[in-house]
């Protein structure tokens, strides 16, 4: 759904024309949007087919997320009555809006699966087959599968007034059946249930032998194939895919509570069945069905999706995992590594480390760490930490580092989205260890990416930060692009320090001297900023604001972008997802370009650039500028005080990327994206290739 564009809007007495809900987008549509750009890159025939497939499969999972969060939570804003978004829509339009984009979403999706990518991966010997084209020997191979390795796990369900509707895990992949006939009891056959278990692989591998090297069935297509075995002397009528997806925000007053981990782990015990957003379909389900299971999960018609394949298309992922084909997939990247001839304590002592993931390797951080876990002279290690992964070596180093004597502090984000289990896990390991594990602060998510190294340096204490964008997760770091700091500015060390004082005791609000802070500080300092460009603007000096993040949603900030725009202030914005600014508006945005990189990487780095009149400012941060991130979160945005490294970061992270014609994607004045394409005379420029050639 795209508004039209605006017109200037002449402001009645009291009122501020920058408010105008026709200079917002909505911000659950612009995030939709994002996997529309996200689907391109699986139509893109430039792109190598396995990876392909992996984009494809990207924006089911996160479409998958975009129900569980996102339009849960605006069925939230309806059912309690909350006032209309700055856009002007209501929960209610919203949902409505939602419904439509996310169809079409759908549609392309399964278009591009059953159209364009299974066809091209058969072509190239790897098949993904449907049963109407199993042969006769494949089709016996696959009927002794399902008897021995998946009918003896299942539980088929009929419903009757003994057996009521179940209740359905979230995103699990069901089949209902319908039945003619009696059973063995005399009970007349309607309707069955059969739940997929979660043990079951989703995709199976065909023996060489049957035909090929690299065939492939989904799970979902055996069921369907073989269910009326299940019930012998029943007449199967007709059996269909379906999958529920449900409300995954986890919901613990932090007031109320006396132990908050031990109210998530309660919490996450029914995360699985809490209400249902979305039904997904089988296109072929006869309406009364649909009707059944939309009454059962309590959901209204625009809620139901009719699928043209496998309801749970993002399984297909394995195939990517299981098909060793490199060239089908994007080279293998070698990452830069620091290279010192001394220690790393040493190397930072003499300047900043700057580190641009996944170009330079994550591994450097990690051996930061490691190498102060064994450090004699290492007196105290204190971290932040949001997500980690499994197996971490970042975890192991900071247990080793407690159990040779070390004062390690941890303070561990429990309600990270989706890892809160993973966390809770984390946090019990740390503390048998002896670490101390702290929780953050009541109310405010801890997404501040910074640890912290005390170390003696004869008779003095010296401490050694390190700052990021990302999180301190190996995996991420290798598909993410992020920033990393490591210094040892005693300013900057002074200001982390006051930071764990905060988080980690009920320290007062403190003046720090380098970093700006949400909740306190990193709001009004753009604000601030954003405000001097204007200034300088309207005195005839140059404003300049060039920004990279993830989304953009404050509605402050973006008043404030617009005053400036109005001012004559240049202003590049570069956000990856959800942005509801809206570009290009004459009189009011015309100075704002905002344009959206989607590539072989996932763009993560958040970097603010401020002209300030020839004295330029640089700031890299955890925060995007969301509500949440800037007013709702414990977030850090530090500058970058070398102007050797600032400068690198303005040309590879902020010009590289307004440079860039092969990945980018223009927002325009009414909503929508226009993808960029080199013009006459213009050479091809991708930011994320030209970065990998330089290694």
């Amino acid at each position: 759904m795209n508004a039209p564009v605006p017109s200037p809007v002449a402001a009645a007495p009291g009122n501020d024309p920058l408010r105008d809900p026709a200079l917002y987008i909505n911000r659950e549509l612009s995030q939709l949007d994002f996997n529309f750009r996200v689907l391109a890159q699986a139509m893109d025939d430039q792109v190598p087919l396995l990876e392909r497939l992996r984009f494809l499969c990207i924006s089911c999972t996160n479409l998958d997320e975009f129900f569980e969060i996102r339009a849960a939570a605006v069925r939230h804003a309806q059912e309690f009555g909350l006032p209309p978004a700055p856009d002007g829509m209501s929960p209610q339009e919203i949902l409505s809006a939602i419904h439509d984009r996310a169809a079409e979403l759908v549609e392309q999706q399964y278009r591009c699966w059953n159209e364009v990518l299974r066809p091209a991966l058969q072509d190239a010997g790897i098949g993904i087959l449907s049963p109407s084209t199993w042969t006769a020997r494949q089709r016996r191979w696959l009927r002794a599968y399902f008897r021995n390795e998946i009918m003896p796990v299942l539980s088929p369900l009929g419903l009757d007034p003994s057996h009521p509707f179940p209740k359905i895990l979230n995103k699990s992949l069901n089949i209902v059946v319908v039945l003619k006939g009696t059973d063995a009891f005399g009970r007349a056959g309607h309707l069955a249930l059969v739940r997929a278990p979660r043990s079951l692989p989703r995709i199976i591998q065909l023996p060489k032998s049957l035909g090929g090297t690299q065939n492939f069935v989904l799970l979902s297509a055996v069921l369907s194939t073989f269910v009326n075995e299940l019930f012998p002397g029943m007449d199967v009528r007709g059996a269909y895919q379906f999958r529920v997806t449900r409300n995954s925000e986890l919901v613990v007053d932090e007031e109320e509570v006396e132990n908050l981990a031990l109210a998530l782990r309660d919490e996450l015990v029914d995360r699985g069945y809490r209400p249902a957003v979305r039904l997904e379909i089988a296109h072929d389900c006869p309406r009364p069905i649909v009707q059944t299971l939309l009454q059962n999960f309590g959901l209204s018609e625009n809620a139901a999706y009719r699928i043209d394949g496998s309801v749970n298309l993002n399984r297909v992922i394995q195939v990517y995992d299981l098909v060793q084909r490199p060239e089908l997939k994007y080279p293998p990247m070698t990452p830069r590594v620091l290279k010192t001839s001394e220690g790393i304590f040493e190397a930072v002592a003499r300047e900043d480390v700057l580190l641009h993931h996944p170009f330079d390797s994550f591994s450097t951080v990690l051996e930061l760490i490691r190498e102060a876990a064994v450090d004699p002279n290492v007196l105290a290690i204190k971290q932040t930490l949001y997500r980690t992964g499994k197996d971490s070596g970042i975890v192991e180093a900071l247990i080793q580092a407690a159990r040779n004597g070390k004062d390690v502090t941890v303070v561990v984000e429990l309600r990270a989205r989706f890892d809160e289990e993973a966390n809770l896990g984390l946090a019990d390991r740390l503390q048998d260890a002896g670490v101390q594990v702290v929780y953050g602060v009541v109310g405010y998510k801890t997404h501040a990416k910074m640890l912290l190294i005390v170390r003696r340096e004869g008779r003095k204490l010296r401490r050694y930060v390190h700052l990021g964008t990302g999180n301190y997760h190996s995996g991420t770091a290798r598909a993410y692009t992020d920033l990393s700091l490591i210094t040892a500015d005693p300013d900057i060390g002074n200001d982390v320090h006051q930071l764990f004082q905060q988080l980690s005791g009920l320290a007062s609000k403190m003046k720090l001297e380098c970093l700006l802070q949400s909740p306190f500080t990193l709001h009004a300092g753009l604000l601030q900023r954003i405000e001097r460009e204007t200034r300088l603007a309207l005195d005839g000096k140059p404003g300049r604001i060039i920004a990279k993040m993830n989304a953009l949603n404050e509605p402050q900030v973006i008043r404030a972008l617009y005053a400036a725009s109005q001012a004559g202030v240049q202003i590049d914005l570069i956000v990856r997802g959800a942005c509801t600014l809206r570009p290009g508006v004459e009189g009011v945005s015309d100075n704002i370009r905002v344009r959206s990189i989607v590539g072989r990487f996932l763009e993560h780095s958040r970097v603010y650039w401020f002209g300030n009149n020839g004295a330029p400012e640089l700031y890299c941060a955890s925060a995007d500028w969301l509500e949440r991130n800037l007013l709702r979160r414990v977030e850090t945005c530090f500058p970058i005080l070398d102007s050797d490294l600032a400068r690198r970061i303005y040309r590879e992270v902020l010009q590289n990327y307004l440079d860039d014609n092969l990945n980018a994607w223009e927002l325009q004045a009414d909503g929508r994206y226009r993808k960029c394409v080199p013009q006459p005379g213009q050479p091809p420029h991708s930011a994320q290739q030209a970065l990998l050639e330089a290694l």
